[in-house]
């Protein structure tokens, strides 16, 4: 046998084991994606939280000590997705707030149709900006809500300005600024799973 023939042999016979290690790769990869598409959200969620990006207020166990005489004035904003046969609304539009300052508010959410539904919201506020400043203490947000056919629902929401946002060249002027809520059903196609609930002051964080 020649030289040449051994060699075309000798490529023959790599060339599977090269295949193999090939697919073996992609196949890691994939793997490597789809782990990392599950891990996105609740990923990018904490960063959200924790920057203030994207809109995202931040999270606090208690008000500053700090109470500021500057007020602004707040909106809160209600929305449901299609999906979701629900009535959604602030039980106050806006208020008038002190930097600072814990503060109470409320949305009522009601399940106009004849079946148990799950839902979950989420918020932002604008503008972007204020988001970093803006603190919630007790918030039902990324919190399961089952609502049984008619019934309706009490959740509030206690937030407070953070005395820095008046330090900052890009907010101290803010004299306006939203919480906008969205709710979207999360038991679609996966049966109700959450268990009932009372239906006033049922809140999370």
């Amino acid at each position: 046998m020649t030289k040449d023939n051994e060699r075309s042999e000798e490529t023959k016979e790599r060339k599977p084991s090269r295949h193999g290690f090939v697919a073996l790769s992609l196949a890691a990869v994939v793997a490597g994606m789809v782990g990392l598409s599950f891990a996105a959200v609740p990923l990018y969620r904490i960063f959200c939280q924790q920057t203030g990006y994207a809109g995202t207020p931040q999270r606090a166990d208690v008000a500053p000590d700090e109470v500021s005489d500057h007020t602004v004035n707040v909106r809160f904003d209600a929305n449901t997705m299609p999906d979701l046969p629900w009535s959604f609304e602030p039980e106050t539009n806006e208020m008038t707030v002190r930097i600072g300052a814990s503060n109470l508010a409320f949305f009522k959410a009601t399940n106009n149709s004849d079946e148990p539904i799950v839902g979950t919201a989420v918020f932002n506020v604008a503008p972007n900006s204020a988001a970093q400043y803006f603190n919630k203490i007790q918030c039902f947000c990324f919190t399961e809500q089952r609502l049984e056919p008619g019934e309706s629902m009490e959740m509030p929401v206690t937030f407070f300005i953070e005395p820095k946002f008046l330090d900052n060249v890009s907010t101290k002027h803010i004299s306006d600024i939203t919480l906008s809520y969205t709710f979207y059903r999360s038991d679609k196609g996966q049966g109700v799973a959450a268990a009932p609930t009372e239906s006033k002051g049922k809140s999370g964080s």
